[in-house]
């Protein structure tokens, strides 16, 4: 049956089922992700699922779609977009980092452990690592860099990041600020303007003491 993703009721909504099914697989990970328990988080009826998704197969892939559309998605088109410079390029791509509308460090997380256990979201992730290094290689390129030199940087890049998330690393918003200049000039290999600094910090309320 075919539903708007608007409807609720005693149905609840597509929406509200994935918003479900996301903070399971956050919380307690993806074997937490079954029709049943969702239903009882919910309040609803375990038939009202049907109304939305044909099986729990196609609430996984609504799932990874959400990852994919967010992250994957949102880290290309911040490494497409307009820069002056390499360096404000690469501040661009630092928005995913520290804006949660941008990049999911926790959804990040918790699809790479559901990867250990599924050789289809092991596909997924690679796939979107692919992507996402591509991207950042086209981002080098744009600015002068070889092609080599554009690919080494853009894994060095990207695969701290993934540490950073891997670790399950915390930093304080102030002490992740005052790194970004240091990382900036090893990742760009120049020294990052005030005022392109300014224009980082001011975007997210950060003031430098």
């Amino acid at each position: 049956m075919e539903q708007s993703v608007n409807d609720s009721g005693w149905r609840g909504s597509q929406e509200g089922w994935l918003d479900a099914a996301y903070a399971s697989l956050l919380e307690s990970g993806i074997d937490s992700v079954k029709i049943l328990p969702l239903a009882k988080k919910l309040g609803l009826s375990r038939t009202s699922f049907y109304w939305f998704f044909k099986d729990r197969e196609e609430l996984l892939a609504a799932l990874v779609a959400k990852w994919r559309e967010k992250n994957t998605g949102n880290m290309v088109k911040q490494s497409e977009a307009y820069a002056e410079s390499l360096v404000e390029a690469m501040l661009n791509v630092f928005d995913c980092w520290i804006n949660f509308d941008l990049f999911d460090a926790k959804f990040e997380f918790a699809v790479r452990s559901w990867a250990l256990q599924s050789p289809e979201i092991l596909a997924e992730v690679q796939l979107a690592d692919q992507t996402r290094l591509e991207a950042l290689k086209q981002m080098f390129v744009r600015f002068g860099h070889s092609e080599i030199t554009a690919d080494v940087r853009a894994r060095t890049t990207y695969l701290v990041q993934i540490g950073y998330i891997s670790m399950q690393s915390e930093e304080d918003l102030g002490t992740r600020m005052k790194r970004i200049p240091e990382y900036i000039a090893i990742y760009t290999g120049q020294v990052p303007q005030q005022r392109e600094l300014d224009r980082f910090f001011a975007r997210h309320g950060h003031k430098p003491a």
